[in-house]
């Protein structure tokens, strides 16, 4: 499974903790907050999905959904709200703001980890389908379709596993993925990999893309993001 990056936002520490615990068991990689305005100090737009308590301090998590929705970079995050209340007027408000679903508290730490999981497949279901056919950063293309990478028309003769780290970078200009992110989402189905089998990949994936190779950067501790010129 891709190890999607999930905060979940509440003022109670404890909650927070459970689900954290949880949900990394369940092979995601979580990060808390315990009030609305610690998150927002959080660069959103990295998550693939949001747990987001309704009834907080002075920023609800109503009124936070409302800020991300109005911001391009956090738009599209996946929300599911969390709270005690159970009214269908409170239901409502949730689904208006884009909330992709509504968890009523108390609840049971499965029906959790099944929710979030519907939730990300339909994402990712939906962002294949309007994904686009090619992907283009100058005289770079990058063929979804074809599998093929060219530079100035001329095919650049990628392996399977340096495309697909290509393609992931590419599809996330300037985010930053650790050995750890890549080897999940690339090498997900294999048992054993070394960390070295990264940078190896790279370093030829660096040669063949010329003049692009220096777009993929190296953030010393972190992993590999592709920084646009």
């Amino acid at each position: 499974m891709n190890k999607y990056r999930i905060l979940v936002v509440d003022d109670e520490e404890d909650l927070c903790e459970i689900l954290k615990f949880n949900l990394e068991n369940e092979g995601y990689e979580v990060d808390t907050a315990n009030s609305a305005e610690e998150a927002l100090k959080m660069d959103i737009s990295t998550y693939d999905l949001l747990l987001l308590d309704v009834m907080m301090g002075e920023i609800s998590g109503f009124k936070m959904a409302s800020m991300l929705k109005k911001e391009k970079k956090t738009a599209k995050v996946p929300i599911i709200f969390i709270t005690a209340k159970d009214t269908e007027n409170d239901t409502v408000t949730g689904f208006n703001l884009g909330a992709d679903d509504y968890i009523s508290k108390p609840f049971s730490l499965r029906e959790v980890a099944a929710r979030v999981k519907a939730v990300l497949r339909r994402t990712q279901q939906a962002e294949t389908e309007r994904a686009p056919e090619q992907i283009v950063y100058k005289s770079l293309v990058l063929d979804i379709i074809k599998k093929k990478v060219s530079i100035d028309g001329e095919e650049a003769p990628l392996t399977k596993k340096e495309f697909e780290i290509l393609l992931l970078l590419l599809q996330n200009k300037g985010r930053v993925f650790s050995r750890e992110d890549i080897l999940s989402r690339i090498w997900s189905d294999e048992v054993y990999v070394l960390d070295r089998t990264i940078d190896v990949n790279i370093t030829r994936l660096r040669k063949k893309i010329g003049i692009y190779g220096k777009c993929i950067v190296t953030r010393l501790g972190y992993g590999y993001c592709f920084e646009a010129e």
